[in-house]
């Protein structure tokens, strides 16, 4: 994540970083820690984006057991 300070007080640009090849792409475009880091401290976890290039397409499948 690339956080670029602006002219105006207290906005900041957010670029995530994307990781992608020929099925699509992934990035993170929030992560609390990383955000609260940089002055940024929201009650808010963590928030993904995807893209799939073509239908069916399964990409970052994760399991959690309880009871977590």
């Amino acid at each position: 994540m690339e956080i670029e300070e602006t002219a105006l007080p207290g906005v900041v640009l957010l670029t995530p970083a994307r990781f992608g090849d020929s099925r699509g792409f992934f990035s993170e475009t929030w992560n609390r820690r990383r955000m609260a880091a940089a002055g940024l401290d929201f009650d808010f976890v963590q928030d993904n984006h995807s893209f799939s290039a073509r239908a069916g397409t399964v990409r970052g499948l994760h399991f959690q057991a309880p009871p977590h």
